[in-house]
């Protein structure tokens, strides 16, 4: 009798523990991504610049950062710093949030665990709706920026986020700042997914840390299951990534467009420039992304840390 009692007050307190809230999750995804944006700019635009070069100008990441940096200046590679590091601390917000949400959602009500198959469709959903609401067209801004050549204003067609978003809207319509996407969708969703996923089995793995056992992260460890869970997405989603860049890189207000969607942007791609042209930019993105997540999940994870130390007691992370 004692026994049921106790096992019956364990599951009372189990039930109405406290946890993170999203909205402090949502802020330490954004404050991370302030950090990302500002360390990791000049990669973004050496990735944008390789995936838009066509004839072969570039030779590589050395030669691009270099031949940018002489013609055009240093201030060059921080090219598109506003709308990207905007762009970054919402998208990291809604995607923290929103996972957090969408894995309360899927959590097994008697247990409290989530299961794998839950947390790839909780990342996969929060990447999904980053990219519908924040990504998309925040990156049509961007890119849109970054493949101008030159600093003189009077040579440019965008003068700055703001005026380009304009521009686009006037010359293509409001649908112009959601160009490209369909395989945004994919590529965030897929990333996410196995971010999400990646990240939790790299903490259990490496640090023995399993979700609510209250232990908090040292930077580094944060940083070390960041960068692996970062590496995968790339991989899977190159191809989404380079028919993202050409699908926004187009202008409508120019003429006929070269590519009329996803699919077709994939087999031009491919009859044109062949099968590796889909991978293009992938170095780049090796080097921007699983950093950019070993910064985030180093920022995100102390916050929150620090959160669950002065609020909460053994609250789940």
């Amino acid at each position: 009798m004692e026994n049921q009692e106790a096992r019956g007050s364990n599951k009372e307190q189990s039930s109405t523990k406290k946890s993170i809230p999203p909205y402090m999750k949502a802020i330490s995804g954004s404050l991370g991504g302030v950090m990302e944006a500002c360390c990791l700019q000049p990669i973004d635009v050496i990735k944008t610049r390789l995936q838009l070069d066509r004839s072969g100008a570039y030779k590589g990441i050395v030669h691009c950062g270099t031949t940018v940096t002489q013609t055009e200046g240093v201030r060059a590679l921080w090219k598109g710093l506003t709308p990207f590091a905007t762009h970054l601390t919402l998208k990291y917000a809604l995607r923290m949030g929103s996972n957090a949400v969408l894995q309360t959602a899927f959590k097994d009500s008697e247990t409290g665990k989530l299961s794998n198959h839950a947390r790839l469709i909780s990342g996969f959903g929060a990447g999904v709706l980053e990219a519908l609401v924040i990504v998309t067209p925040f990156e049509v801004v961007k890119i849109r920026l970054q493949q101008q050549k030159g600093l003189t204003p009077e040579l440019l067609k965008y003068k700055g986020p703001v005026h380009c978003a304009r521009m686009i809207i006037r010359e293509e319509g409001l649908l112009g700042l959601w160009a490209g996407a369909a395989p945004t969708v994919m590529r965030n969703g897929t990333n996410q997914a196995a971010m999400f996923t990646a990240k939790n089995a790299f903490d259990i793995v490496l640090w023995n840390r399993h979700e609510g056992d209250g232990q908090v992260l040292q930077p580094w460890q944060s940083m070390i299951s960041g960068f692996l869970a970062g590496t995968a997405g790339p991989l899977c989603t190159g191809p989404f990534d380079v028919v993202k860049t050409r699908l926004m890189a187009q202008s409508r207000g120019t003429g006929e467009l070269k590519y009329k969607g996803m699919f077709h942007a994939i087999r031009t791609i491919y009859a044109e420039e062949g099968l590796f042209a889909l991978w293009k930019g992938l170095l780049p993105r090796l080097m921007r992304i699983p950093p950019g997540q070993a910064i985030v999940w180093a920022v995100a994870d102390q916050i929150i840390g620090l959160y669950e130390r002065r609020y909460l007691q053994d609250a789940p992370i």
